[in-house]
């Protein structure tokens, strides 16, 4: 007979395989964006609304009134994130279409140094091992992709809307981690993702952007990117920053630049940049010193009786 893992193992093990799920869903999200032929605005609206649907619905029917007991303080922090997510995205899928795969997500995923920039702002002080884990995966990132701010005016548009997108995706985690301190995932995931393609709605309504009409393999693209990138990506990560502070979160993304440079090289025909695995390499470090520069969570929070499934409630 096997034996059971002891809790904390059970509890980590767990926490881990999600990761690596959530990093793998992200990773998807730009070369499958890029090569679907439909507009940005309409891509983000579809893959959140659809988003908001499937986690929705299960939340609905286990916690009927979970929607109607929201306090202020939970409305508020969703309400916040809800405005960056929509923004963020129509910032990064449009900077996938002007700038590379590989560039557009290096600089998306810069969120990990906005987060510190943001808890410096708010007074909140920065341990100097966290400081120099980030430095050294930000290196990372500037090892796997060199940035290309010179090859053109649109791949320098494009890198700049990226950059955007990163410190919307920073206040995104940072509103997350909020709201997600008393709500479920479900409960969390389907407004913030609901609110957020009604905002999407209006731009595309406001930029006359089409919402249907697609060819066959856009609405491919489109329910591809929802299932892989919206529910095994971001719900994976809402669902993690109950047990995990924003920033250890936001520094796990950073594994979606490898990931990301490597699919669109297989899928897209890009040139896989040469020093992905040095990058990696330095990333991972990075990751691991920030990890251990976090210290240990309050046991309340770190040890949940029972580690949830994807979309379950922690919080009634």
């Amino acid at each position: 007979m096997s034996k059971r893992l002891p809790p904390v193992t059970y509890c980590c093990s767990v926490t881990v395989f999600l990761a690596v799920i959530g990093v793998l869903g992200v990773s998807a999200s730009g070369p499958i964006m890029a090569a679907t032929a439909a507009p940005a605005l309409a891509i983000a609206f579809w893959r959140n609304a659809l988003g908001a649907v499937v986690m929705g619905a299960p939340a609905a029917l286990r916690s009927p009134r979970a929607f109607s007991r929201l306090t202020r303080t939970e409305t508020k922090w969703t309400a916040l994130a809800a405005v960056a997510l929509a923004l963020h995205f129509a910032c990064f899928i449009t900077a996938l279409q002007l700038t590379s795969v590989a560039a557009a997500t290096a600089l998306v995923c810069l969120q990990a140094g906005w987060i510190a920039l943001f808890n410096l702002a708010r007074g909140i002080p920065v341990a100097p091992r966290v400081l120099a884990g980030l430095g050294a995966a930000l290196a990372g990132v500037v090892v796997i992709t060199g940035f290309d701010l010179a090859l053109s005016r649109d791949a320098l548009i494009g890198d700049l809307l990226a950059v955007a997108g990163g410190a919307l995706a920073g206040l995104y985690t940072i509103a997350g981690g909020k709201a997600r301190a008393t709500m479920s995932t479900g409960t969390y995931t389907s407004l913030c993702y609901g609110l957020c393609a009604l905002l999407l709605l209006a731009m595309c309504l406001a930029f006359r952007q089409p919402l249907v009409s697609f060819e066959p393999a856009a609405w491919a693209g489109i329910l591809a990117v929802t299932v892989v990138a919206q529910l095994l990506g971001h719900s994976v990560f809402n669902h993690l920053l109950a047990v995990i502070s924003p920033l250890v979160v936001s520094m796990i993304i950073l594994l979606e630049i490898p990931g990301a440079a490597i699919l669109a090289a297989v899928f897209l025909g890009e040139q896989l940049p040469a020093g992905t695995y040095g990058g990696l390499a330095l990333i991972l470090a990075g990751l691991a010193v920030v990890v251990a520069g976090q210290g240990r969570r309050p046991r309340s929070r770190a040890l949940p009786p029972a580690p949830p499934a994807l979309g379950g409630d922690i919080v009634d």
